[in-house]
């Protein structure tokens, strides 16, 4: 037996995970008191107000302690798990543990970066096996070989014990994925994956839930088709009268930033309806174009762009107000964001030099943009740096809104829902596909004819397309 010192413990401390973050909340522990770690192993999930993220450690020992519980918010520099790296294991509780068999060696693994991802290597834990153990496998196995000739080999291998917890692997899945299961009681190990490489996915963890049976088999539902996201809660006016919710996490930095922009920037909202039925045209032989097969081609695509050539044709409104120094910096480069609303709450990454790319590459650009969000892998530096944001409430059927402006952005253009209506076009009225859009900018940058400008181009691309060529 090896007693550990404390010159061999090692304390792991709470990173930075994004720039100028102050603390992290512990969403899950990965390991517990006795485990052995390999250096890069994740060892816990943290919610930053940013992101989810991956914590791996830096170094190889048999974790110690767990400093915090789950659900905990840490501030940033804290020690959060303490290492014995002195190359012995943790002291028995009780009566000395027999020897164990050498554990393989693992294999060599790629270094994994925070927020991108799942470990490829499993959590590895102490051998725990003692004469007890090794009775009931003798046992089992006799049973097994005596009922061979008689069962199937399903039935045969029902009669197996299930394998401890400690050694079976880590399911893959992505954090958003695991808060979901975390959210409705569903154990990872028990669900079968469908994703690529035996990922498990938000569909799979709903199936699982939609698998379990009800208490009154006679009265059991249709299954209905998995959403691809978390129903939104139904209200109870039964039991309690209120709930309180934690604001934390991306909630909290979004509720500051937003309170921040509005009582700091005078804002200005202008409007004004299009007819986008020949954009809408576009967007469809776009689908065919094979430059940009397999590339994400929608209305926000063309929206995009036709923002970009109305900053291209008004730079003066990609700019930022610097009160410190009394000063109006012009930007010349558009790092371009898209409000995305995720599980966590509202992020706004951003395509970076978005001014520079062609259509298909802007295409390629905002159909990464969309999946990692999706997936809740948006990097900390991914939301940095924005200089213009579009935000599309059309989604969700609106008609349109008055977006509050992204710190330190000069103006956000909010879109509507595109409807068929009534429409008069060469004189007549027929039905035509319109929107809504709405421009909101800080009006010490910004005057009014400024924006009107802006508002006015991006409303004349989507009304005629062909512009983006001659304007573009």
């Amino acid at each position: 037996m090896t007693t550990m010192t404390e010159a061999s413990v090692r304390e792991f401390k709470m990173p930075d995970v994004g720039e100028g973050l102050t603390e992290a909340e512990i969403l899950k522990w990965y390991v517990q008191p006795g485990d052995t770690v390999t250096d890069g192993q994740v060892v816990c999930e943290v919610e930053t107000a940013k992101a989810a993220v991956e914590l791996p450690i830096p170094y190889d020992g048999v974790v110690r302690e767990l400093r915090f519980a789950e659900g905990t918010t840490v501030d940033v520099g804290t020690a959060i798990i303490a290492v014995d790296v002195s190359g012995g294991t943790a002291a028995p509780a009780a009566e000395p543990a027999p020897a164990a068999e050498p554990e393989e060696k693992p294999q060599a693994r790629q270094p994994v970066l925070v927020g991108y991802g799942v470990a490829a290597s499993s959590t590895k834990r102490r051998p725990r096996k003692g004469p007890e153990a090794t009775v009931a496998e003798a046992a089992v196995q006799a049973a097994v070989q005596k009922e061979l000739n008689g069962h199937g080999h399903a039935e045969v291998a029902a009669m197996l014990p299930e394998a401890p917890a400690e050694e079976r692997p880590r399911p893959l899945a992505k954090p958003p994925v695991r808060k979901l299961a975390k959210d409705l009681g569903v154990d990872l190990a028990t669900v079968t994956p469908s994703g690529p490489d035996g990922v498990i996915t938000r569909e799979d963890v709903h199936a699982a839930v939609a698998a379990v049976p009800t208490a009154a088999p006679q009265q059991a539902p249709a299954v209905p088709t998995a959403p691809a996201v978390p129903a939104a809660p139904v209200a109870s006016y039964e039991g309690a009268r209120e709930t309180r919710v934690p604001v934390k996490g991306v909630r909290k930095a979004t509720a500051a930033a937003m309170v921040g922009s509005a009582f700091t920037a005078p804002h200005v909202t202008e409007f004004v309806t299009v007819d986008v039925t020949r954009t809408m045209k576009l967007v469809e032989e776009l689908k065919q174009d094979k430059d940009l097969q397999g590339l994400r081609v929608n209305p926000l695509l063309l929206i995009a762009k036709a923002l970009l050539v109305a900053i291209r044709r008004n730079p003066d409104i990609n700019a930022s107000w610097d009160e410190a120094n009394q000063e109006i910096v012009l930007k010349h480069y558009v790092n371009l964001g898209i409000a995305a609303a995720t599980p966590r709450g509202l992020i706004v990454p951003n395509i970076k030099d978005a001014h520079a790319k062609t259509l298909p590459q802007l295409a390629e650009s905002l159909g990464e943009l969309v999946t990692t969000a999706r997936d809740g892998k948006t990097s900390p530096g991914a939301m940095q740096g924005g200089t213009v944001t579009i935000t599309n409430v059309g989604v969700f059927g609106i008609d349109t809104g008055t977006p509050i402006l992204n710190p330190g952005e000069a103006a956000i253009l909010a879109v509507g829902a595109i409807k068929l209506q009534p429409w008069v076009h060469k004189g007549k009225v027929k039905p035509r596909q319109v929107t809504t859009l709405a421009l909101s900018f800080d009006h010490r940058l910004v005057d009014g004819e400024l924006g009107s400008k802006v508002l006015a181009d991006i409303a004349a691309v989507l009304e005629q397309p062909k512009r983006l060529i001659t304007w573009g």
